[in-house]
Formats: C-alpha cells, structure tokens, sequence
C-alpha cells in the first residue's frame, strides 16, 4: 500500500502508525527512507482492541490531517477510534468491534436476515466435538480474530479433535502481532459446502456503492486456504444481486459508516443461497485489489481514500475485462530448484509473476495464506474465465522442485 501511496500522495505527507513490537520484528525503521510519502513512523498501541482510547491519547491531530486508513487487520478498531475523534469519516468503533470478532459478528447479524451457519463459541476439544456430533460429524473450528485463514480447520468425523484444538490455539503470527496478545477467542461452526466467493464493496456514509465479487479456488484439504481468486465473479445474474443485497443488509445491521468491506460467502444449500463466512473492515488481500484495477479500470485504494476523506461516494461500474490470480502451493520441503518464471512472464496474458522462495529456502505446508509459495496474475479482454485459464497455464510452467526435509514438523491431518 506504501508503495501505491508514493504514487498517489506528496512526499512527506503519510503518518504511520505501528505497534513497537511490530517495528522491531519487520525492520520497518527506516520506512521514511524508503517510501516517499512517509513523513515518520509513529510507534503507537494500534491494536489495544479493548482500549482503543490509549492511541487516541497517544496521537496528537496532526495539522490538515485528511483520513485515517486501517492497512492491517489489526488496526481497524484503532483506526476507528481515531477517525472517530479526529470528526473523520471512518468505519465508526462499534462496527469495527463488530469486524473484529467474528463470534460477535455472527451475535450481531442473527435475526437480521442474513444466512449463516449454525455456530457456537468452542472452549475446549469437548466442545468441539459434541457441536461436530450434533452436525453430522462435521464443523469448522477457527480463532475468532485472526486473518489469512490462520487456524481455520474444516474438521470431518474422524479428525482428532485434540490435535487439531492444538494447532488452531498455537497458531500465530508473531512478526505483525503485539506482545502480550489479548486473550483469543474460538468457534466451532457448520460445515456448509458450496463454491466460494467474497464481495468487496466500498461504502460511503452507509451506503453500498462500487462492489465486485471475486469467485476462489480453495484447496482441498483440512485447511481451506485459498489457490486461486477470479474477477469478476461469473455468476448467474440473480445470484449477483442476492450477493449485493446481503452485502448492503450486513453494512446496515452494523452501522458500518464509511471504508471499504470484504465479506466472504458460501453459495450453499440445493438453491445455492450466500451464507456469510466472516467480514473484514479492510482492503482485500490475495492480490484482490490487483485483480480490481485490473479487471474495472479503476484504483481502489484511490476510491478508499475518496470516501475516507469525505469527499463523496465511489459508484457501481461494470467490468470492462477479466483478472486472475493462481497461487503456487508446491510440496513441502527444502527448495532445491526454480525454473519457468521468465516463459511466464511472457506468457499470454500475464500481468505479474512474484516469486515467495528461492534455492536453498524452506515450503512449509499449506496451512494459511502465509505459506503460499507465490503468484501469478493474469487478465483477458475476453472475460475472466479466459483469464483464470491463462493464469492457470502460466503458473503451470513455474516448476518448484522440493525435497524432504530431515525430520520436519508435521500438521496434523495435513495432506502436503
């Protein structure tokens, strides 16, 4: 986002604001040095969820300040809260809260017309299963406030339920969170099946203007990390406005003022109907917001800082081509080769080829976004079922050659 702003913004007019043991753990202090658009680095609780009036304590209003955006999904309660105090368009704290924790997300939208799974807070492995015996041996065990699918296990009838209580409590990223953490929340959830989507929409004031869906790829396996996201979504023309609808109730049953919302839904049941997953108060990730600007002609972060300065709402506009990304996700192990980038990079269609992992580095298994191996994006004029075909073919000339590594960790229930 940094990088976007440099070109978007005057020298020096950026303040960040991060935790100081996220600072330290990322190398970012000499983030002024490079970018542009930095004028300091602020160090800042950010992500005191429970007590967000410590950053608006800690942050004096700076002189002409225009917008406070949330970048990470650990800052949006924090963000709001200074919008809020600063008279500045913002998200609005209570819905932000609401974004935050997914269990009082799903408390908050019962009742109001929204499709969800069937849900319980989980507190234990016992809990756990009894909810899986009382679904059909079947649930979805994940950590209420995390991102990148961390933790996220879809769990079936004969899944030790203890291993993998385990891995969801443990799982972690300790170079973007804050020392000490606040004490983690869970659910244990239906499992529905379906294809997946997300609606990105950015709002203004209360009010649903631009909105796209991204259809995904998900892998096959314990832990739903995504593969693979096209945009836009092709879907029947009534499911797209059954997807708008629910995006538009969940903004109103909120109160969610002014940003951007990624909600992910499952097209479930025999009429395949959204049933919400979960909701962030942020910027997609997953290469969403490439995949946007590609695919509308648009800039996405420009229409986020449109309406985060109140300079008025972002409206509807139609594709005007397809965008693609493919994720790479090869075998866990040591690296021992990587051929093929450069015939995909010319390959038809190709708009970015990145590279996670050289010779010599470590695949870990596919347990979160975080261990995705890299990417390629792709764009087609002729819509974007031709472009997921071109992302697809171009990703398969990346070959990433990987050994066995002596003795490594495995995750339970975790194909490779």
């Amino acid at each position: 986002m940094l990088g976007k702003l440099d070109g978007l913004l005057p020298v020096g007019s950026v303040l960040v604001l991060e935790e100081p043991d996220v600072i330290e753990a990322r190398g970012l202090a000499g983030l002024s040095d490079r970018h542009a658009c930095v004028a300091a680095l602020l160090p800042a609780p950010t992500q005191d969820e429970a007590h967000p009036e410590r950053l608006v304590r800690a942050v004096s209003r700076p002189p002409q300040v225009r917008a406070v955006v949330p970048v990470v999904e650990y800052g949006v309660v924090t963000a709001a809260a200074l919008a809020e105090e600063w008279g500045l368009p913002g998200a609005g704290v209570k819905a932000a809260h609401l974004l935050r924790d997914k269990g009082l997300l799903r408390a908050a939208l019962t009742g109001t017309g929204t499709l969800q799974p069937d849900w319980a807070p989980a507190t234990g492995p016992e809990t756990v299963a009894a909810f899986r015996a009382a679904h059909g041996g079947e649930a979805v065990l994940k950590p209420a406030g995390r991102q990148a699918s961390l933790g996220v296990q879809l769990l079936g009838p004969d899944d030790d339920v203890t291993a993998a209580w385990a891995h969801t409590t443990t799982a972690d990223e300790p170079t973007l969170r804050a020392r000490p953490r606040e004490p983690a929340r869970y659910l244990v959830e239906q499992r529905l099946h379906g294809p997946e989507v997300s609606v990105e929409a950015v709002v203004h004031e209360g009010v649903v203007g631009f909105l796209n869906i991204t259809a995904k790829t998900v892998r096959d396996s314990r832990h739903p990390v995504e593969t693979g996201h096209t945009v836009p979504a092709p879907l029947p023309e009534d499911t797209g406005a059954e997807l708008r609808r629910s995006l538009v109730r969940l903004a109103q049953s909120i109160g969610f003022r002014s940003g951007i919302l990624h909600s992910e839904w499952l097209l479930a049941g025999p009429d395949g109907r959204p049933h919400l997953i979960e909701c962030a108060g942020r910027m997609p990730g997953g290469g969403i917001t490439v995949l946007i600007d590609e695919a509308y002609g648009t800039d996405i972060l420009s229409c986020l800082l449109r309406v985060l300065e109140g300079r008025g709402p972002v409206e509807p506009r139609p594709a005007l081509k397809g965008a693609a990304v493919r994720f790479l996700t090869p075998p866990p192990g040591r690296v021992a080769r990587v051929s093929g980038a450069g015939r995909a990079r010319e390959a038809e269609g190709v708009h970015a080829v990145h590279l996670g992992v050289e010779p010599g580095g470590v695949v870990r298994p596919v347990t979160s976004s975080w261990e995705r191996a890299g990417f390629v994006i792709a764009t087609a004029e002729e819509g974007p079922a031709a472009a997921r075909r071109l992302a697809e073919r171009a990703a398969a000339l990346i070959d990433i050659a990987t050994e066995p590594e002596a003795g490594p960790e495995s995750v339970p229930g975790e194909e490779g």
